[in-house]
């Protein structure tokens, strides 16, 4: 522990300000930097990046231009300079009371030089692709429309089969037109024909475990690639990663080709989620935090040594004022600037629950609605930290959770031999039944709360699972890794080439495959369950990461997705597409809330290996009248009764096909299913009533502080509780109900976080019995405003 150490209950000096780090103008910049406990910090100005000479700078050949900063209200240095610096490098050189000194990257860099030695100056509009200012982020109507494919920028175009040019680097999500020898989409174009909403990125910004300059090395050299991470040790919080960058040396290069990434994506539909974490660092001494502020950004146990959380020694303190403005400001920056759609939080347990929330609310309230907030409500260990963000807690907050319930329910532990329903393990339908629901039985008060998933980066991917639960892992001649290496020493690569995870499948019927079906019937469930689905990047075309359960330094041999098994497996593919479509096409799976789901989800059955349930009435507004599900997870066919609303049912899923057209027709009241297969049923087209009313909320407040402030509903039919103020407009803050149609009135009451406070006057109460489909109210100093027309302007009510 540091002569420095700063205790939870010291109070320092915060800082309310946007500015701190770099402003950059051709005429001036101005540096500013939160160092409270410091006795004096001095700007160092530098002409390299550190990278041709020792580090220290005690031995650097490049002693760096020293300039002294001034000390201002709120523990803030500054230093402005005259002049364009741009092209320049700088450090913040610390000196303490007890004599120690420190010299440290800004905390707040939006650019580095090479392996983040040093802070770079950039001019960022000189990093912005042609036509950046027209990017527009694809528009998510509902969280529940969302289809998630998780995925690492190197395992993307790593093998040779991808046909990609920048192999590893972000450019590569540019490279349209690609296919392999038959004619089939690869790369950007492959996940446009999936169909999936947003690729969420393995962590981009920039990373400690990988040499950048030995990564483009390699590249450049076509060898062996050893560089490998999944990202999860932040060095630099605001920059992105530059061994994905052609040119690690230059900082404006990553930034301009991760922007061309976003925009390639955008331009496609496909929305960005960024993984993230803020729960640690990868070392505390060499951190982006400690040098500057010692030991206020980690937090401590009782005896005041480091927590560790998260189980790699050190967690972030994310309760303390400036740790939670930091976070705040950092992904603010990423949605900006970077135009980023989306956060998925690592360890988000070890967040606290404030932090949390007013993210979630700021973020969307001041630069995008639809984003979409979601992460592991859970520790990586035992954590002091009191308000942990852990499932439950996300209740009517606006963000998801994994569910990890759903995820075990579905296929047994996530690294061994245990079963679960798909797997062949009898008793967890019941478990399974709750998932389909959203889980809003079990921890969630809307169905888009739950992230529903069956595996993901950590742990065995799907296909390698469902061969080790089906004891074929040595059939297969899996080879035995730890960190990257063979237990036994040896060729990595030959032991890969060696493998043969697809032993068991007849090219010629794909689909009759036993392990084929169990991975179709575990991801049949997540596409057509209410919730978020989250698919692992190379499912579809059956990736095997060769029973390597942990592979986050494991080389490109046991990451990269291959392209060919497209080809080989392109039955599967199309019925992962098939069930994409379904999903996006039919409102039915994609229930916006609780009300909505007990109204229209019936279970027909839910026992010895088989889940079946109805949905009613058009539900959700689909055009389907009736919508039956079958899951069939025995090997042997089972026979299911249908219901008595139609003696007539059209299939559009079975063991041979997924999709949204009729395929063949069951008449009568009974069905039978294949051994380890999934159905999709309907029995006729309706004209179903309006989905719902829009009642949109304009509320004013004279303070215009709109931090907390959000509305409790009750009698919407689609779902009750809080209701977020989700955007600005006119400088009011715009929450959106949803009511069921014939709905006369829904209750509100105007609230301040949980309680803390509320608007005076009670329940007040929204008159749509009219014909309108949208309602606009607005709400101004306890006074409420009706408009009849939803095109006029808002008018005063009696």
């Amino acid at each position: 522990m540091s002569s420095n150490y700063i205790n939870a209950e010291t109070e320092l000096e915060t800082y309310e300000g946007n500015d701190l780090g770099l402003t950059y103008t051709a005429a001036y910049s101005q540096f500013k930097v939160w160092v409270p406990s410091a006795f004096t910090v001095s700007l160092v100005l530098y002409e390299t990046g550190g990278n041709g000479s020792a580090n220290s700078f005690l031995n650097s050949r490049d002693s760096g231009r020293i300039i002294p900063m001034q000390r201002e209200a709120g523990g803030v240095w500054q230093a402005r300079l005259s002049g364009n610096l741009k092209g320049k490098y700088y450090m913040y050189r610390a000196v303490f009371e007890d004599g120690t000194m420190r010299e440290a990257a800004d905390p707040y860099a939006t650019a580095v030089s090479a392996n983040g030695v040093r802070s770079a100056i950039v001019d960022l509009r000189d990093t912005d692709p042609a036509a950046w200012d027209g990017d527009k982020s694809p528009q998510l109507q509902h969280p529940a429309d969302a289809v998630i494919y998780e995925l690492h920028v190197r395992d993307f175009s790593a093998h040779e089969s991808s046909g990609m040019l920048y192999k590893g680097k972000f450019k590569a999500f540019t490279e349209t037109g690609l296919t392999d020898k038959d004619g089939n989409a690869l790369g950007i174009d492959h996940l446009a024909e999936l169909g999936i909403t947003h690729v969420h990125l393995l962590p981009v910004f920039d990373f400690q475990t990988v040499d950048e300059l030995k990564a483009a090395g390699e590249a450049s050299r076509a060898e062996y690639h050893t560089e490998y991470n999944w990202g999860y040790d932040p060095q630099h919080y605001n920059v992105p990663e530059g061994s994905y960058s052609t040119n690690p040396n230059d900082p404006g290069t990553r930034i301009r080709e991760f922007k061309e990434m976003v925009q390639a994506l955008h331009s496609k539909g496909i929305a960005v989620i960024m993984d993230v974490v803020y729960n640690h660092t990868y070392s505390v001494e060499k951190g982006p935090f400690e040098p500057l502020i010692p030991d206020y950004f980690y937090r401590h146990d009782y005896l005041g040594r480091l927590s560790n959380g998260s189980g790699v020694g050190n967690e972030i303190a994310t309760e303390r004022p400036m740790v939670r403005k930091y976070i705040k400001d950092s992904l603010a920056y990423w949605a900006s600037e970077y135009h980023i759609d989306g956060f998925r939080f690592d360890l988000m347990g070890l967040i606290d629950s404030v932090t949390i929330r007013e993210i979630t609310e700021e973020l969307r309230l001041n630069i995008n609605p639809n984003l979409l907030i979601y992460g592991e409500p859970w520790t990586g260990g035992d954590s002091p930290l009191a308000a942990k963000t852990l499932k439950g807690v996300q209740r009517g907050k606006g963000y998801a959770v994994f569910n990890d319930n759903f995820r075990s329910a579905i296929k047994g532990d996530s690294d061994g031999w245990g079963k679960g329903f798909v797997t062949g393990e009898y008793g967890k339908e019941g478990a399974v039944a709750s998932g389909i629901k959203g889980a809003i039985h079990e921890f969630t008060d809307s169905p888009v709360e739950t992230v529903n998933y069956v595996t993901a980066h950590d742990n065995l991917n799907l296909w390698d699972k469902v061969l080790a639960s089906q004891g074929l892992r040595q059939a297969a001649n899996l080879p035995e890794l730890d960190n990257g290496r063979l237990r036994g020493g040896g060729d990595v690569e030959a032991a890969v080439h060696a493998a043969n995870p697809y032993f068991g499948i007849d090219q010629h019927n794909i689909l009759g495959n036993e392990t084929v079906r169990r991975s179709l019937l575990a991801n049949g469930l997540i596409l057509t369950s209410q919730g978020i689905p989250f698919l692992h990047a190379g499912d579809e075309i059956l990736r095997s990461k060769y029973g390597d359960h942990n592979s986050y330094r494991s080389p490109d041999a046991i990451n990269a997705i291959r392209w060919e098994n497209k080809q080989t497996f392109m039955p599967v593919f199309q019925y992962y597409k098939g069930l994409i479509e379904l999903r996006r096409t039919h409102p039915a799976f994609r229930l916006h809330g609780r009300q909505e789901i007990e109204r229209s989800v019936e279970f027909l059955r839910c026992d010895s290996g088989v889940v079946a349930y109805l949905l009613k009435d058009n539900a959700g507004g689909d055009v389907w009248n009736n919508i039956v599900v079958i899951f069939n997870a025995n090997p042997e066919p089972v026979t299911q009764s249908l219901p008595d609303a139609a003696d007539c049912w059209n299939v559009v899923v079975d063991h041979t096909y997924a999709g949204t057209e009729a395929f063949r027709i069951v008449t009568g009241h009974e069905v039978q299913l294949e051994g380890l297969s999934m159905m999709v049923l309907y029995d006729g087209y309706g004209e179903p009533a309006p989905r719902a009313k829009i009642i949109e909320v304009h509320y004013d407040r004279p303070d215009g502080d709109y931090r907390g402030w959000n509305l409790w509903v009750w009698g919407t039919g689609i779902q009750d509780g809080q209701c977020d103020f989700r955007q600005m407009e006119n400088g009011r803050a715009v929450a959106r109900i949803e009511v069921v149609p014939g709905t006369e009135s829904v209750g509100y009451i105007l609230r301040l976080n949980d309680w803390e406070e509320k608007e005076a006057g009670g329940d007040r109460f929204i008159d749509c019995s009219g014909s309108e489909e949208l309602i606009k109210v607005l709400v101004k100093d306890r006074e409420q405003l009706d408009g009849g027309d939803a095109d006029g302007p808002l008018q005063l009510t009696s």
